[in-house]
């Protein structure tokens, strides 16, 4: 699920990878929507609102949500430029690493709401998980080569609704060729992506209730658990084949 190789991803793999990050992703923007009254994965709001407060010349607002678009783009950066340079030195498992260091992040600032919490500081927390979104979103997209986009639900909507056209228009053409088979299977991955994340946030949201940020620790140590596991059985597989090959030799 977390591996990208050579050959190409079959979308069950996909649908495991929206299930993990598509869930988690609206975990955090549900949990976030509790404690700051803030979705951190809405980029769409956050720009409208942003050339809402341009217009009511409200400086301190514009630097605000300037910042959090800002954070968002350098996380996708960030992780597009790990994913780059850990490809080209041809090492496998830097997504689970990006994952297994943002839920070490999400940990860490989950800690701090948890014991050092204020109000002071909240845009500064509102801040970092977009940036943290950033990197969830952008790790998915290029996992999965842009059929997973584990926060960004109005692309997500448009591809889902192109994919049910196509399946549509095919079976009133009777045509079973093997592109109607791939939308359908790619419309089934975004109902996916979209069933994960509305239950993802319904849950995040009655979590938060219950156990405050101590839903969020959770969260953030869910990916770590998921990331290690995935670099253990990874690392432990081609081991496994390299001691193979040096008993052939």
């Amino acid at each position: 699920m977390l591996i990208k190789l050579k050959k190409e991803r079959t979308h069950q793999e996909d649908r495991r990878l929206a299930l993990w990050l598509a869930t988690s992703a609206g975990l955090l923007n549900a949990i976030a929507l509790g404690a700051f009254g803030f979705f951190p994965s809405h980029m769409t709001g956050n720009t409208s609102q942003l050339s809402s407060e341009v217009s009511s010349t409200d400086l301190s607002d514009i630097l605000f949500f300037g910042a959090i678009i800002l954070s968002f783009v350098s996380g996708a950066i960030a992780a597009r430029i790990i994913v780059i340079w850990v490809i080209i030195h041809n090492v496998r498992l830097v997504f689970s690493q990006v994952l297994f260091v943002e839920g070490l992040l999400l940990a860490g600032v989950s800690l701090y709401e948890m014991y050092f919490h204020s109000f002071a500081t909240n845009q500064e927390i509102i801040i970092f998980l977009c940036g943290l979104m950033g990197i969830h979103n952008s790790t998915s997209t290029q996992l999965s080569g842009g059929r997973v986009r584990s926060t960004h639900i109005t692309g997500t909507l448009t591809d889902a609704g192109i994919s049910l056209a196509s399946v549509m228009v095919a079976m009133m053409r009777r045509d079973y060729s093997k592109d109607t088979a791939a939308q359908k299977s790619q419309l089934k991955t975004h109902l996916t992506t979209l069933f994960s994340f509305i239950s993802g946030g319904i849950a995040g949201l009655i979590l938060f209730r219950e156990f405050g940020f101590h839903a969020m620790l959770a969260l953030g140590l869910m990916l770590v658990v998921v990331a290690a596991f995935s670099i253990v059985r990874i690392s432990w597989r081609v081991r496994k084949v390299r001691a193979a090959l040096s008993r052939q030799v």
